[in-house]
């Protein structure tokens, strides 16, 4: 194939005009007169080096494509830009120009180069120039700049042409943050369908896309047509490999057809695609591309301007066609090819250097990344080649016996859909168009990781998903909580404890204090059963009470029998015994039942002799005899009711002399001394 002679790198400062918007103020490392923006048609350079929303950081990076027009001298090819952007406070300014309106002045500092390769230690000299230019607060001084296209042109000139120089993000924190969809987006691109990036840091978006398409070995140095859908000038001049040397990589991969060519007629690459550029992406010519914005405009029309959206800023992945997403399937060894990739990345991660391995080794590194994917593809290639084979020739012509172990068609690991809609692309036709039929006598048409789903694939999986739930760091924060809320908890159940016990304390008391107080009251209701009327008696036997005169009570001797538990003569039974009274006392309730059965009988029992009483006084003045034998009766009945001085024997005899005399006094007595022989003097009815 015909090689393209890329020009040498040339510099240009865009600037933010407060009426114009961006546009390029002066060209560094081109002919006086000459502008290669007008004579390239780059209209939309300015708008591609200051992307949306740089204004927001204090330096980003953008990194864009351009197409170089034909020449007499070489054939229209794709260029690469790359910009650092920064402002600075107007008032800063050393010579503020009166065009100057604005309070802050942003400037970008633009290399445009014929191949990205060099980019990744080109990004470094631009950011280092690009500060010290707004270092001097004087934008008018470009000697420096000057001096660094100078170096810029040595430099490149200067550079190992057959060296590998891969730009892009760190493929270890590319398969760290989308795991196994990494696997999905790398056979996505193959495919060529509309991908769609997106992302708030202009430089990371870029940086992805990169990191991506630099997966495929080689393409980086072969984009000579990403830049417009137009060109496809890596088709008509590339030539099928004729011969082979095994012991050199870089014929190996030749002869394998390598890079596939993605960008090709139909195609466009834009790492840093501004809103201008859209008229392009929605033309009809325009069948596939791989395209980042910072614009959220895009994200309200991503059906219609990408089949595959990647949203950086919330690491998802959107597909919207069906048939895409069937094909994107990841068969049983596809998983278990990336989930040991991905194993072997969290094995050796380190949070503070993560774009290294933490033993410093090869396994996990960037270069064991891409040597996995170089081996992925070789064999899907050949397994490719291998399943055209057995279609094309019949069973009895096949030379199977090379690959004994192979049973049927190994490009089903592959993922069949994945397979069919591969065939139907333009990188497919190109690269089954430069290879030969038999690669597979080369690579061994076999999966790394060939074989259907096992045990181990779903304890690895189950693993896999449990990482990614981050238990540990959600466990930390919610043990922490956890054991906080446990301490304060404690603390109130503990309060609640004491609080219950003190007023299980206060109950006990309270009871305690009412069983005293109902245990005294029963002793009460005790002694008041056992001796109901020794309050009547004694106010019936007081000298001082009406009625208290000889002949008009009845016998006091009674009441001391009743006081000292004997029973009166003729009234069996009616004998109270103090000692049963106590034993009966506990029981409240017939206390309290007895206590109201004796007021009333000792109310009725009052009653009765309060009659006799008013019949008695009006025999009074008739006969004073019977009133002195009353009264010697009485000092007798006071005699008698000393239980000390008197003897139990002697009492029965004196009480039945007075019971006489009482009789002779007065008659009507009969009636009431027959009810005291029944039931005595009322006391045996009591106790009945």
């Amino acid at each position: 194939m015909s090689s393209i002679s890329h020009p040498p790198p040339v510099v240009c400062v865009v600037g933010f005009h407060h009426a114009r918007g961006p546009e390029i103020e002066f060209w560094l490392g081109v002919e006086d007169g000459r502008d290669p923006a007008i004579e390239n048609d780059w209209n939309f350079l300015p708008f591609m080096a200051l992307s949306d929303g740089a204004h927001t950081t204090t330096e980003d990076f953008s990194y864009f494509t351009l197409r170089q027009q034909e020449t007499p001298q070489s054939p229209a090819t794709s260029l690469f830009g790359i910009s650092c952007t920064r402002q600075l406070d107007a008032r800063e300014l050393l010579n503020r120009p009166k065009d100057v309106t604005r309070s802050t002045v942003q400037k970008s500092l633009v290399v445009i180069a014929g191949s990205p390769h060099s980019f990744g230690h080109l990004r470094e000299k631009l950011s280092v120039v690009t500060r010290a230019w707004f270092d001097q607060r004087d934008f008018t001084d470009v000697e420096i700049l000057k001096e660094f296209q100078e170096s810029l042109a040595a430099g490149l000139q200067d550079a190992d042409e057959d060296r590998d120089q891969y730009l892009g993000s760190s493929l270890r924190e590319f398969i760290h943050e989308y795991k196994h969809q990494t696997l999905v987006l790398f056979k996505c691109c193959l495919l060529q369908p509309k991908m769609l990036f997106f992302g708030s840091r202009c430089e990371r978006l870029c940086m992805m896309q990169f990191a991506l398409i630099s997966l495929i070995p080689g393409l980086i140095r072969k984009l000579e047509d990403c830049a417009d859908p137009e060109m496809d000038h890596y088709e008509r001049s590339v030539t099928k490999p004729t011969s082979l040397r095994t012991s050199e990589r870089g014929s190996l991969l030749a002869y394998m057809g390598l890079p596939l060519q993605i960008f090709g007629k139909g195609s466009l690459f834009g790492p840093y695609t501004p809103l201008q550029q859209l008229d392009t992406l929605a033309d009809y010519g325009t069948k596939s591309y791989i395209v980042g914005s910072t614009n959220s405009l895009l994200l309200q029309q991503k059906d219609r301007y990408s089949d595959i959206l990647v949203n950086l800023d919330e690491s998802t992945i959107t597909i919207s066609s069906s048939s895409l997403r069937a094909a994107l399937t990841l068969s049983a060894a596809d998983r278990r090819w990336i989930d040991f990739l991905t194993q072997t990345i969290y094995q050796t991660w380190d949070d503070e250097y993560p774009s290294r391995p933490r033993s410093h080794g090869y396994l996990g590194s960037e270069e064991f990344i891409r040597l996995q994917f170089e081996e992925y593809l070789l064999a899907l290639l050949a397994a490719t080649k291998y399943q055209k084979y057995l279609f094309a020739t019949p069973y009895h012509l096949r030379e199977l016996s090379a690959f004994p172990d192979i049973d049927g068609d190994p490009s089903v690991d592959f993922n069949e859909s994945w397979i069919d809609a591969w065939k139907k692309s333009g990188s497919f036709r190109l690269w089954d168009k430069l290879t030969d039929d038999h690669l597979f006598d080369i690579v061994e048409p076999r999966h790394p990781t060939a074989g259907g789903l096992s045990i181990d694939d779903i304890n690895r999986r189950l693993t896999q998903q449990i990482q990614d739930l981050h238990l540990d760091d959600r466990l930390a924060t919610s043990r922490e909580a956890l054991n906080k809320h446990l301490a304060t908890g404690q603390k109130k159940v503990s309060s609640a404890f004491n609080s219950l016990w003190a007023d299980i304390e206060t109950l006990r008391e309270a009871q305690r204090s009412r069983q005293q107080e109902a245990r005294a009251a029963r002793q009460n209701a005790s002694a008041s059963s056992a001796n109901p009327l020794s309050p009547l008696a004694a106010s019936l036997a007081s000298p001082s009470t009406p009625g208290s005169e000889a002949g008009l009570l009845p016998s006091p001797s009674r009441f001391a029998r009743f006081q000292s538990g004997e029973s009166t003569p003729g009234t069996p039974g009616a004998r109270f015994d103090a000692a049963s009274l106590r034993a009966r006392a506990p029981d409240l309730s017939h206390a309290q039942a007895a206590v109201g059965a004796a007021g009333q009988k000792a109310g009725a029992y009052i009653s009765s002799w309060g009659t006799w009483a008013k019949e008695q006084r009006k025999g009074w003045g008739r006969s004073r005899e019977n009133l002195s034998i009353r009264a010697d009766d009485g000092e007798r009945a006071e005699k008698v009711s000393g239980v000390e001085t008197e003897s139990d024997a002697a009492r029965p005899a004196e009480t039945e002399a007075a019971k006489q005399r009482l009789r002779v006094v007065s008659p009507r007595k009969s009636k009431r001394g027959s009810r005291e022989s029944v039931g005595g003097d009322g006391i045996g009815r009591l106790d009945a």
